[in-house]
């Protein structure tokens, strides 16, 4: 059984009229609103998109519980915050690694934040654009395994995929996929900046990069991500798990970060960052 969501806590900034608090809606009108105060990608620079990494990491670091994924170590309060950022997006941009270990299925925002997506022109259905070099997809994804648990949402997509000149799959992807749906954005390794590129003329501006913490690690040493959507867990796990970002090296100079706004939720807090 789900468990209900949670009220929210709005932290940062400080409300001066006293405590502020985000209950939770059916439509999540006023939590949308929050998270839509962001310049618009057309106006945040030339590249004419936005790009939001959202990760979730324990109190010690670790962006995966001991299974290897970061669904054992996030509740009802990130979530709820998820969700409405999903409802956001245009396109969801993810690693296969983790488009694997997580078991993503073709993506459709929850029903009743559908009618905001409407109101703003967007479809039901989320595009999932996966990051891989190999040219594998995970079947759930391709829609091999079967209806999702909503049985009554609206069928997503199949997959954009983003690989390179030199996948050993290539030829079997666009056959399954189609030509148009695979992004070939380098030599023998994955454009990124291109990739983005490739996204936003297709009129997928509002990126959500849901790691893993390879491909946010990339994106993040790259200049690439304009926000930072941190949820941090009040769970203690050890063990060798990955943090948000996977680098060899240090980033230098190091990333600056200006909170917009920090909530909270029995013990969870979910910050937002701007990047500079």
């Amino acid at each position: 059984m789900t468990p209900p969501a949670p009220t929210l806590d709005v932290l940062l900034p400080r409300n001066p009229a006293g405590r502020s608090e985000l209950p939770p809606q059916d439509d999540e009108a006023a939590l949308l609103a929050l998270y839509a105060a962001a310049p618009a990608p057309e106006a945040s620079d030339a590249r004419a998109r936005w790009v939001r990494g959202v990760m979730v990491s324990t109190l010690d670091g670790a962006a995966t519980g001991a299974d290897g994924r970061s669904g054992s170590i996030h509740d009802a309060a990130d979530g709820r915050v998820f969700g409405a950022l999903r409802a956001l997006a245009d396109v969801v941009l993810v690693g296969l690694g983790t488009a694997a270990a997580e078991g993503y299925p073709p993506l459709v925002v929850d029903a009743p934040l559908r009618a905001g997506r409407r109101a703003a022109g967007r479809p039901d259905a989320l595009v999932t654009a996966v990051v891989t070099g190999s040219g594998d997809l995970p079947p759930r994804l391709l829609g091999d395994e079967g209806p999702g648990s909503d049985d009554n949402a609206p069928a997503g997509p199949p997959p954009l995929v983003v690989t390179h000149a030199r996948c050993p799959r290539l030829a079997p992807l666009r056959e399954r996929l189609g030509t148009d749906a695979v992004l070939v954005t380098g030599e023998d390794r994955v454009g990124l900046d291109r990739a983005l590129d490739a996204l936003a003329e297709r009129g997928l501006t509002r990126v959500q990069a849901e790691g893993g913490p390879h491909l946010l690690g990339r994106l993040v040493a790259a200049g690439l991500v304009d926000e930072l959507d941190l949820t941090v867990s009040p769970l203690l796990v050890g063990g060798p798990a990955p943090r948000s970002l996977a680098l060899d090296d240090w980033l230098d100079p190091a990333v600056d970060a200006r909170l917009v706004h920090l909530l909270h939720a029995r013990g969870v807090l979910l910050g937002r960052w701007h990047l500079a």
